[in-house]
């Protein structure tokens, strides 16, 4: 697999998962992801059981969750369909203290004997893990919510919208990059929807239903009497809402440079398509970029993915402590240097936040059972506090758990994860076009594309998808073959300028991969167009 195409699909990490969509089930109709198949007083008698049966056997603390997880995905290339695919994942875990040690175990058998049993598995791991267990875990209080449910706060329901109308739309997309000039183009649209219900001895019942969406496509142009082609992808984010997202609104839209519309909140794929089929005729025929120091005006569905690897990642605490050096490495960003390392420039505030609306991150509660809740991470640049679930907090000393934790799936075990990690616009009305005028020399790119970053989330390098030169105030053209390098500290410390809340979009994936064994989450980054002083641009062209 090409490296554009794995960035491409996983999005994020470098760990990421190479998976069609979502997390894979069995496949269904189309007809079954429509169907309710346990009431919430349903799951609630058999939470009951699992509970029940771990109290007995002498567990302190026991958690279960009943999870349905929905997959669908539309997939076209030109004027056909490639693939269309439904799939239903379905079943329990329960997770257990006893004897002062974790226990986990599955089932896809949903009945109250199947899970009795699985409970007695999990309480019989624990007890035989904890003869080599040096402390007990030690979960952070957390007070029963009772019954409570929670619902991503769609209009349209995705999986209600007729497969014909999703196809119908992406080859309306495919058609307009072609009648612009595309000679390749495919689109794809993947839906998920995680019907999850979390019951605890802490005393809490909670049912959630959970939709998230992502429209996609790529453009290629070829050149080929030169050889050469140039590729441009979606600006689309993947989005916690319904299919809404894909109906425009013109107060969704933002104008960018060279006529590149930018979207926030709904998207137009097939006006996104048109464009992204002029733009890379342009790539075409556009100079390749002199290697130098520039002035970067990042746009958010870019600057999404710097955030994600050089702070999100950089802040997950069982990263610090060298739990996933194994697989993924750890992070520069160690405990000594709370509240005194100088990570950004005084204007960088970046915040962790699981409920924010239309995010792929947002949910009412974790997989723990605790409500979630947004926390300062870097304020006025320095590094004030990281991301911890139940049994890590006490750690840094804190008594109240962020509300991080997550599964991909009901036989997963839950574990800390990325919650959505933004950077707060800035507080002066200050637009994009603005910022343009203000920069002499420099660089504006919009969209992800390859990167790089070392094991401990420091020195990095980044590219993108569209990049426009900036001479004196005025975009001059696109440019090609473009990488910027830094590393974490430099990087945000030479950020002089945040554009303000009404330039604020999201960028996300699906895809981000962490553990052993590995498991992905959805998680979303938002904030406005940046200026970064003084960063070093390589030609990719001319690198080895």
């Amino acid at each position: 697999m090409k490296r554009r195409d794995f960035v491409q699909l996983t999005g994020l990490s470098i760990g990421g998962l190479m998976l069609p969509f979502g997390v894979s089930g069995n496949p269904v109709s189309i007809e079954r992801l429509l169907e309710t198949p346990l009431l919430a007083s349903q799951k609630k008698q058999l939470a009951d059981v699992a509970l029940n049966t771990a109290k007995s056997m002498g567990a302190t603390y026991a958690d279960v969750r009943i999870g349905r997880y929905l997959n669908q995905s539309v997939s076209t290339r030109e004027r056909r369909v490639q693939g269309i695919q439904s799939s239903e994942s379905f079943g329990v875990g329960i997770r257990v203290i006893a004897n002062g040690t974790w226990g986990f175990a599955a089932t896809n058998n949903v009945t109250a004997d199947a899970i009795k049993k699985a409970t007695e598995q999990a309480v019989a791991i624990a007890k035989a893990n904890s003869k080599f267990q040096k402390e007990p875990v030690k979960l952070a209080p957390e007070k029963g919510h009772g019954e409570v449910t929670w619902n991503t706060p769609i209009q349209k329901n995705a999986f209600e919208i007729p497969v014909a109308e999703k196809v119908d739309l992406l080859l309306s997309a495919n058609a307009a990059a072609l009648s612009n000039g595309a000679s390749f183009v495919n689109s794809n649209l993947f839906q998920i929807n995680e019907q999850k219900y979390f019951a605890s001895t802490d005393g809490s019942y909670i049912d959630q239903d959970i939709h998230r969406i992502w429209p996609n496509f790529s453009v290629s142009v070829t050149d080929r009497a030169a050889g050469i082609f140039k590729s441009r992808d979606a600006m689309s984010a993947p989005m916690g809402m319904g299919y809404e997202y894909l109906i425009p609104k013109n107060e969704d839209k933002l104008q960018g440079p060279g006529g590149m519309i930018l979207y926030k909140n709904s998207y137009d794929i097939v006006e996104d398509a048109a464009i992204a089929a002029k733009q890379a005729k342009e790539m075409i025929k556009a100079k390749s970029i002199e290697p130098g120091k520039y002035d970067l005006v990042l746009e958010p569905n870019h600057l999404g993915l710097t955030i994600h690897e050089s702070i999100g990642h950089a802040t997950e605490l069982d990263r610090i402590l060298g739990y996933e050096a194994n697989y993924a490495g750890t992070s520069f960003a160690t405990l000594d240097k709370l509240n005194k390392f100088q990570y950004g420039s005084k204007i960088v505030n970046v915040f962790a936040d699981k409920t924010q609306p239309n995010s792929l991150g947002a949910v009412g509660y974790d997989d723990e059972g605790v409500k979630c809740k947004r926390w300062d991470l870097i304020k006025d640049g320095v590094l004030v506090n990281v991301q911890a679930i139940r049994d890590q907090v006490g750690i840094l000393g804190q008594s109240e758990s962020h509300g991080c934790c997550y599964a991909q799936n009901w036989s997963d075990v839950q574990f800390q994860r990325m919650p959505n990690v933004s950077l707060e616009p800035g507080k002066e009305p200050y637009t994009s076009e603005q910022m343009i005028k203000d920069v002499e020399k420099g660089i504006y790119i919009a969209g992800r594309g390859s990167y790089s970053i070392d094991q401990q989330r420091y020195n990095f390098q980044f590219g993108g998808t569209v990049f426009y030169e900036i001479k004196n105030g005025e975009i001059t053209g696109v440019v090609n073959d473009v990488a910027y390098q830094s590393n974490t500290q430099e990087f945000w410390n030479s950020c002089v300028k945040i554009c303000d809340e009404r330039d604020y979009r999201m960028f996300g994936s699906f895809f981000d991969g962490k553990g052993q064994p590995s498991q992905v989450s959805a998680v979303s980054h938002g904030s406005s167009t940046t200026r970064f002083n003084g960063v070093n641009v390589i030609n990719t062209a001319r690198t080895i």
